[in-house]
């Protein structure tokens, strides 16, 4: 919830055992440690745990931009139009009902012949509104904007996936899985329960060992030891708590 041309596209399994064979085959450092661990260059070419945590990180707030997008977008589409519907009085009942889809319409007045004009009536309704709705729909951008999101998150979930899946070679990688897990779970989750805090103090402990055995030196989640703002999603949107930082810190 797109203008680009289709083309055939490896599907999203295929994809994750391509980076999965890509990632373990480049797993080569052990882990190290005491004095060699404190001297070691951590980077992202020696620990591929941690170079996908970049890459998951900047796809996640991808994510969160383009969902923001096609949310701003919908919001302008539904004021200028508002949902496709049609309205049918029901004199029996002395009620006025609205119906959002051709199947609603079928499922209250089915094939009783006296219902037929009411029928069809709701149905010109509906397809009218469709059209205006299009219409505005193509005007703002809107379809396109919201594939690109579900696009988006899609790779995001890949890079994820890979991710947990993939080896770390040090500490900071270990956290980087830790820190995914966190921002994934606690946007479903209530962040207060089992197993989020237990897994945010983990986090925190494995960031004080990390600069407590080489100073300075960037560890996933380090700058953080409260929940993640949340995001929870309805559908394929997301919506994403005031103030969430989505410039790719």
């Amino acid at each position: 919830m797109a203008d680009s041309e289709i083309s055939t596209s490896l599907s999203a399994v295929t994809r994750r055992r391509l980076l999965a064979g890509t990632t373990a085959a480049t797993v080569t450092w052990p882990f190290q440690n005491g004095a060699a661990a404190a001297n070691a260059s951590v980077t992202t070419t020696t620990d591929p745990a941690l170079a996908l945590w970049h890459e998951w990180r900047a796809a996640y707030h991808r994510t969160l931009a383009a969902c923001r997008k096609q949310q701003r977008l919908e919001a302008r589409l539904i004021n200028r139009v508002g949902f496709p519907c049609a309205e049918v009085f029901l004199p029996d009942e002395d009620v006025t009902i609205t119906m959002h889809g051709p199947e609603q319409v079928e499922e209250l007045f089915g094939d009783d012949p006296s219902w037929a004009a009411t029928r069809a009536k709701a149905h010109a309704d509906l397809a009218a509104y469709q059209v205006r709705w299009d219409s505005v729909d193509r005007e703002l951008g809107y379809s396109a904007a919201k594939q690109a999101e579900e696009d988006a998150a899609d790779h995001e979930q890949d890079l994820f996936d890979t991710l947990t899946h993939t080896p770390a070679a040090t500490l900071a990688g270990v956290a980087g899985k830790l820190d995914a897990v966190l921002r994934e779970g606690e946007s479903w989750e209530d962040c207060s329960d089992f197993p989020w805090p237990q897994i945010r103090s983990a986090l925190v402990d494995l960031a004080r060992l990390g600069q407590a055995m080489r100073p300075g030196t960037f560890i996933p989640g380090s700058d953080r030891n409260a929940p993640y703002l949340r995001r929870h999603r309805d559908g394929c949107c997301f919506q994403v708590c005031r103030g969430l930082d989505v410039s790719g810190s």
